[in-house]
């Protein structure tokens, strides 16, 4: 098949299916509009060969579609047989935009071979799709079937007969026939829903694909050179859940479906039928899976609130919204955002409402949903951020004394939330991008010092959760279940926590979904199950010993495997659901997979209570609600055209000749490390990379990139983070939120469309032509100053501060090696000013005081943006190299700092105290 055999195929239309067929389907609609030209000026050209060729190249693909289907590419073969040159245009221009807009889910006559369509007739294709039916939601099925290909349009009119008109959804049947052709149709077909599928399908397409079998026999174990058991279903069933977690499968097979139903290897299977059973209840439980996964309790329950004639006699005037459309001055504000916003506003929790503090009902189905589309045991909504996320979970998990293993870089949330829960933070640091000003991940290797050494000292039960940044700002994504496994390896009951408010909607792509925290403890309960979990186990206790010694220089540098008996699956992920989903601002959640949950109900409990309004927004949990139901019917499809947006980003100002002169988009060569990129790996556009090199990538390397997330540098066209932001956002209307001394961040998400593409690349093409004309007009003067501004931001950088220490007055044990500290006492001593003093940050006294003493310790957290972490937290010992850095620094926004009076310090004669 083109789409695999190709190995200089663009990377994105690996990525990101969709788009590769639609340019496939732009290029042939542009052959033939040449041939229709040719034909109507007389002229002599290439006449239908390059339509022909175009087309055969774009044939297999069509295989895993419902649109055009048989009988409008039969009528195409017809027209270009014919020579029929305008007809042929025509209908390829038809069924073109029909793709392009989405039309033929709605319109029956995209349908109909015809030029003009009459509406009748028995042969039309899809019947019901439109015409005196309301229109309903459209969506596709996989019908994997060992039928001969000759029945394929028997058996697809036989399933549309099955449709009602009572039905709400209508759907399309997609026939294939073989283990390979029905895997290309879950990677290629974002419309499929669900999938059937009949036992004893053959394994292998009749399409050549060398990649993809290549792909399942490394990462799915299936040979695909033998003949297929009769109950290759169940393993197909198996495949496609690894793919698209999301769809609805169904077996049909003539094995007794008693005992396959309760077979745990059949888990991914929604139901099985008897094969010579009733098609109608295969249909309609088809309808049902979908519906399900279409329904939203909240919100749905929402619209039918607006349209009830309520009084209301609670303390929120804006209900209803009679104060705001019958008010003479606040009027405007009703008409900008329509009356179903206030018709929609309550504070009650009765008559059919539900409370989000305690749900019962609803709210609480609403969440068990989202619970199910991200794989979690639990999902509680958050209607204030994901950083009242990360503070209720360490509110719930940790106490006072608990140590937890923190990456010092990650958001200012985690900080706070251990100054709450009284938890120690033990900082780890990640490795340094000193040349673009901002920090990567923290090293496994680093994190597992962190374990040992603290087991060394006799203090490992005084750890109780690891926490971590997946993804990073700047888009490096952890290899999560390595770092939890090796983690258990040193002490089973970890928790970890996640941050994964960027990375929410990785759930929905089959090669980001096993970075995610909830796709690695899947995995790691699967490993934990198979057999071979325990032999790897045995074989690591003969190497090292049952109970690892600390002191093993080997620990640091080998896989560690944990012990399968006595491993923990503790996993919290915070998702920012309005950063990555279709939410509304401040939309968050709080994903579980704890297997000892039950011991922390009911302070979880607790620190929902402490930490969620009781006056949650209901229009925040309808729009929780909504993103999750868009998600589980269209993500898979929408996350690949966001990857496809950045990757053309990529590919644009690669390749462009003036536009690379002045900007780049970092690769993963320059964003991590080699020793962590065991795979080689350099960039997702670098030249003989397919997207199996890719995989391999994401699967084994320990730091990847997030293929959405770009590294913009600006600072070789003259320009600062800060400086180029601005001018971006003032003079071109093109926002984006994140900046470094030398680079900004450019993000793609399920909102982009290549339009947008367009868009900036037109901008850098101007602003890169302004600059050449700057410097042709500014002579040897001004291009030396370009030249010097250059240098100044890509080389003249200030070294990263890594973390200190904290003082000896804040550690309980200040004669331990481990450097964990009581943040939470220094926080609250600052609160006494009398207590503290402030040292201006050009002072020579705070110069003598570096040099001589005594030690200059922070009273206050102290952030700047960029790079918007803590530079200075509360305990902490200000040394030489941080004083330097806040020297250097040229952004204005510094949370914690007041630039008249200084840094904020806990005196001396206070410290401990």
């Amino acid at each position: 098949m083109t789409t695999e055999t190709n190995e200089n195929q663009q990377l994105d239309h690996l990525f990101s299916n969709s788009a590769a067929r639609l340019d496939r389907w732009r290029d042939l609609n542009a052959k033939a509009q040449t041939w229709a030209a040719e034909a109507r000026s007389g002229k002599s050209g290439s006449g239908a060969a390059p339509v022909q060729e175009a087309l055969a190249e774009l044939r297999p693909m069509e295989n895993y579609f419902a649109y055009p289907g048989v009988r409008l590419l039969r009528t195409l073969d017809d027209r270009i047989a014919d020579g029929d040159a305008m007809g042929t245009a025509r209908l390829i221009l038809r069924m073109s935009n029909a793709l392009l807009s989405g039309s033929y889910r709605y319109d029956e006559g995209e349908w109909d071979a015809a030029e003009e369509s009459s509406g009748e007739g028995p042969d039309r294709t899809p019947p019901g799709l439109a015409g005196s039916y309301a229109r309903r939601p459209y969506f596709e099925a996989l019908f994997v079937s060992p039928a001969p290909a000759a029945r394929a349009a028997a058996i697809s009119r036989e399933i549309r007969e099955l449709r009602r008109h009572d039905d709400t959804l209508i759907y399309e049947p997609v026939m294939v026939g073989s283990v390979e052709d029905a895997l290309l149709a879950t990677i290629l077909n974002g419309k499929l829903e669900a999938v059937v599928i009949y036992d004893g399908i053959p394994i292998p397409s009749k399409h050549d694909a060398p990649l993809l079998r290549n792909f399942l026999s490394v990462y799915q174990h299936l040979d695909t050179t033998v003949d297929a058991p009769r109950e290759i279903g169940v393993t197909l069933a198996r495949m496609i859940a690894n793919i698209r977690p999301e769809l609805d499968i169904y077996l049909l097979t003539d094995r007794k479906v008693e005992q396959l139903a309760g077979d745990p290897a059949a888990s991914a299977i929604r139901r099985v039928f008897y094969e010579v059973e009733e098609p109608m209840e295969v249909h309609l439980n088809i309808l049902e899976g979908v519906r399900d996964r279409q329904s939203t309790p909240h919100f749905d329950n929402l619209k039918h609130y607006a349209d009830k004639p309520i009084s209301t006699f609670h303390a929120l005037p804006i209900a209803r919204g009679k104060s705001i459309i019958k008010s003479n001055w606040i009027r405007d504000f009703g008409e900008f955002y329509g009356l179903n916003l206030f018709l929609a506003e309550t504070s009650a929790t009765t008559g059919g409402l539900d409370s989000m503090l305690e749900p019962t009902g609803n709210i609480k189905v609403a969440q068990e949903k989202f619970a199910r589309a991200v794989g979690a045991d639990h999902v509680f909504f958050v209607t204030n951020g994901t950083s009242t996320s990360n503070k209720m979970v360490y509110q719930a998990v940790t106490k006072p004394g608990d140590i937890v293993i923190v990456d010092r870089n990650c958001h200012k949330s985690h900080h706070y939330g251990m100054v709450l829960s009284g938890a120690q933070p033990l900082y780890v640091e990640a490795f340094p991008m000193t040349e673009y000003s901002m920090y990567g991940a923290v090293p496994l290797r680093t994190v597992k010092q962190a374990l040992l050494d603290l087991k060394a000292e006799g203090r490992l039960d005084k750890v109780a959760m690891v926490t971590l940044t997946n993804c990073t700002f700047d888009g490096h994504i952890y290899n999560t279940r390595r770092v939890m496994a090796e983690c258990l390896a040193i002490k089973p009951d970890l928790i970890f926590l996640w941050d994964e408010a960027w990375f929410g909607f990785a759930r929905w792509s089959p090669f980001l979904r096993m970075r995610t925290a909830m796709g690695a403890a899947a995995a790691l309960e699967e490993w934990r199950d198979d057999p071979k979990a325990q032999e790897a186990w045995d074989a690591q206790c003969g190497e090292l010993g049952e109970d690892l010694d600390p002191k093993d220089p080997r620990l640091l540098d080998r896989v560690l495997v944990p012990n399968p008996q006595a491993m923990r699956i503790r996993v919290y992920e915070t998702d920012s659901v309005h950063k990555s989903m279709s939410s509304l601002r401040q939309g968050s959640i709080v994903a579980v997979r704890d297997e000892d949950y039950e011991h922390h109900v009911s302070a979880f409990r607790e620190a929902v209570f402490i930490h969620a309004s009781t006056s949650p927004n209901a229009q925040i949990i309808a729009s929780l609600d909504i993103a999750r139901r868009q998600m589980e019917l269209e993500g898979y499809e929408l996350v690949m055209r966001a990857i496809e947006v950045a990757l053309a980003i990529r590919r644009e100002v690669a390749k462009h000749p003036l536009i690379s002169k002045y900007f780049s988009v970092l690769g993963a060569d320059k964003m991590i490390p080699e020793e962590f990129r065991a795979s080689g790996f350099t960039d997702f556009l670098a030249p003989g990379t397919n997207w199996l090199t890719a995989a391999k990538a994401l699967k084994d390397d320990e730091f990847c990139l997030d293929p959405t997330r770009l590294t913009l540098v600006c600072g070789t066209a003259g320009y600062d983070g800060t400086a180029f932001k601005n001018l971006l956002a003032s003079r071109y209307n093109i926002q984006l939120n994140k900046t470094s001394r030398n680079s900004v961040l450019l993000q793609s998400n399920i909102n982009n469309t290549r339009s947008d593409v367009a868009s900036l690349i037109k901008v850098l093409l101007e602003i890169s032509e302004d600059i050449e004309k700057r410097l042709k007009e500014s002579g040897e003067g001004g291009r030396a100053a370009f030249a010097e501004k250059v240098r100044s931001l890509m080389e003249d950088v200030p070294n990263l501060p890594n973390f200190s220490q904290f003082h000896d007055g804040y550690r309980d044990d200040p004669g331990s090696t481990t450097p964990e500290g009581n943040m939470r006492t220094a926080f609250f001593a600052a609160y006494n000013e009398d207590d503290c003093e402030y040292l201006p940050l050009a002072s020579t006294e705070l110069d003598h005081r570096l040099e001589a003493g005594p030690a200059l310790v922070s009273a206050n957290f102290v952030i700047p943006y960029p790079p918007g972490f803590p530079i200075m937290v509360p305990g902490q010992i200000i040394d030489a190299h941080t004083i330097e850095f806040m020297r250097k620094l040229d952004v204005k926004e510094i949370h914690g700092y007041n630039a008249a009076r200084g840094i904020k310090l806990i005196k001396p004669s206070a410290i401990g105290s």
